[in-house]
């Protein structure tokens, strides 16, 4: 039976949308070094599709790779996170605005 020195599952949208994406992220235990071929795989899932990037640890440049893989995996997230917060603050401030040139026009509209 296999150990796990992590292993968490996350869904990603609240249970009241219905959605069944999520994150999971496994990695089993080396026996303090001992074992090397363990299954170390980050599982990403939305409503219709599936993805999973495996980490080698088996050979030093594969130990190199692996974790050059996940340090740059989390870079180019954190870039999208960045990138999609100000794109949805613009979308929002531009809606506000569109809102509010509206009730302007309401208001200057005569009644008739």
């Amino acid at each position: 039976m296999s150990s796990y020195s992590f292993r968490r599952r996350v869904f990603l949208a609240s249970i009241s949308t219905g959605f069944t994406s999520y994150v999971m992220a496994e990695v089993e235990s080396s026996r303090g070094g001992e074992y090397k071929f363990g299954n170390y795989i980050v599982s990403i899932a939305d409503c219709h599709r599936r993805i999973e990037l495996e980490f080698l640890l088996s050979t030093a440049r594969f130990r190199r790779h692996s974790l050059a893989k996940i340090d740059l995996l989390i870079e180019v997230l954190t870039g999208f996170r960045l990138a999609l917060k100000k794109e949805s603050d613009l979308i929002a401030q531009w809606e506000k605005q569109k809102k509010r040139s509206r009730v302007k026009l309401r208001r200057l509209k005569p009644e008739g």
